[in-house]
C-alpha cells in the first residue's frame, strides 16, 4: 500500500499539452497492457501512469512507460467492495464504491487509504465521480426520498456533504445514472453536465450550488435504458450514447448531439452504427470532429461530429480515455489495454 501511494503522489503532478492536428481515424490497434480476472469499469489518466479500481476490492496503476503494475485490495470490515467510480486531483487519488454501504477512499498522509465518506440505505447506489479544481470535486448516484444522490466536497476530498433534495430538481420514479464507464458525469470550468437514466441532463452552471434539468431524446422508457455515458468537447459541444445493455443491437434512439451546451439535444446516425455503448469521448484536438465510443460491442469511431460511424473493432470494454489524439487506454472485462489509432 505504502509504495503504491508514493507512486500516486509524483504523477498527480505531471501535465502535457498537445498541439492540434485534427486527427481522422480508419483503424485501431489493440495491445493489451494489464490482465486479471477483475471488471474494470473506471480508470483515469495520471500523468505517466493510468489508475484503475474495479470489483473484489481492488485498485492501482499501471506504469505506462514500463508496464509495471501495482495493486492492492481495500476492504471494509468483512465487505469486499465493488469500485465503479475514481477521480483525482493535484495530490490525491480517490474511488468509490457502488451500493450500500457507499465508501468513498483517498490516499491518505500516512501511505495507507483514508475512507472520508460513508453512507447506507437500501437505495445507495453510486455511479460517478470527477473534480472541478484541486479543492471541488462530485459524486453522483440514484435517486433517493425523490431526488439524486449527490455529494460535493469543497476541501479537496477530505470531507464530502450530501446535497438535500430542496437543493435539487425532483427525480422521475426510479431515477438514477449508470455505473457503466464513470462518464455520465463531465465538468469543464464551473459547468456540470450529469446524464440519467430517463434520458435526462442535469445541469449546473456552477459548480453543484444550482441544478436545472435538460431532457434529450434519448430511449428511456425501460429501466435498462437512458444515458450511459457524456463528453462535452467543449462548453457547448457535447455527446451522449446509451440505449439498452440488455438488447445490445438497438441503434434507434440511442446517440444525441448538443451545439448549445445541453439546452436541445438532436438524435445522430439514427437507426446506424453504433449499437449500444457504455462509453463515449472526444478525440483529442479533433475540432470537436472526432468521437470515439466503446462498449462490449465493440470500438466505434466518427470523424464528423457523429453524423456517421464506422466499428473498428470488435474487441469489447466498458470505458475508455485518450492520453493524446492518437493514442487511449481501454478497460474492460478481465484487462487494460492500450489503443493505438491510425
Amino acid at each position: 500500500m505504502r509504495n503504491l501511494y508514493y507512486l500516486i503522489i509524483p504523477i498527480l503532478l505531471f501535465s502535457c499539452q498537445e498541439a492540434p492536428q485534427n486527427p481522422s481515424f480508419s483503424s485501431v490497434r489493440v495491445e493489451t497492457i494489464y490482465e486479471d480476472s477483475l471488471s474494470i469499469r473506471a480508470i483515469s489518466l495520471m500523468g505517466n501512469s493510468l489508475a484503475f479500481a474495479a470489483n473484489k476490492g481492488t485498485f492501482g496503476t499501471v506504469d505506462l512507460y514500463n508496464g509495471a503494475v501495482r495493486e492492492n485490495v481495500q476492504y471494509y470490515d468483512t465487505i469486499i467492495p465493488e469500485y465503479r467510480a475514481i477521480a483525482h486531483n493535484a495530490t490525491d487519488f480517490f474511488m468509490l464504491s457502488v451500493g450500500s454501504p457507499a465508501l468513498l477512499y483517498k490516499t491518505g498522509e500516512d501511505g495507507v487509504m483514508d475512507l472520508v465518506y460513508h453512507e447506507e440505505g437500501e437505495q445507495v447506489f453510486y455511479d460517478a465521480m470527477t473534480f472541478w479544481n484541486n479543492r471541488e470535486g462530485i459524486a453522483v448516484g440514484d435517486s433517493m426520498d425523490g431526488c439524486l444522490s449527490i455529494i460535493i466536497t469543497r476541501d479537496g476530498g477530505h470531507h464530502w456533504s450530501k446535497l438535500t433534495c430542496e437543493e435539487l430538481p425532483k427525480a422521475k420514479e426510479g431515477e438514477g445514472a449508470f455505473a457503466a464507464s464513470n462518464t455520465n458525469i463531465k465538468v469543464i470550468g464551473e459547468r456540470t453536465w450529469v446524464g440519467t437514466t430517463s434520458g435526462r441532463i442535469y445541469f449546473s452552471p456552477d459548480k453543484g450550488k444550482t441544478w436545472a434539468v435538460l431532457q434529450t431524446p434519448i430511449v428511456n422508457s425501460a429501466p435498462t435504458e437512458g444515458i450511459y455515458s457524456i463528453d462535452f468537447y467543449d462548453e457547448n459541444l457535447g455527446v451522449a450514447i446509451g440505449g439498452d445493455y440488455t438488447k445490445p443491437d438497438g441503434k434507434e434512439a440511442n446517440k444525441a448531439i448538443t451545439k448549445d451546451g445541453g439546452k436541445t439535444w438532436q438524435l445522430i446516425a439514427e437507426n446506424e452504427e453504433p449499437n449500444y455503448k457504455s462509453c463515449i469521448q472526444f478525440i483529442p484536438n479533433s475540432g470537436g470532429n472526432g468521437i470515439v465510443a466503446v462498449g462490449f460491442t465493440g470500438i466505434s469511431c466518427s470523424n464528423d461530429k457523429g453524423q456517421s460511424w464506422s466499428q473498428l473493432s470488435e474487441e469489447p470494454f466498458y470505458t475508455i480515455r485518450f492520453q493524446n489524439d492518437s493514442v487511449a487506454y481501454a478497460a474492460g472485462k478481465g484487462r487494460i489495454a492500450k489503443l493505438i489509432f491510425k
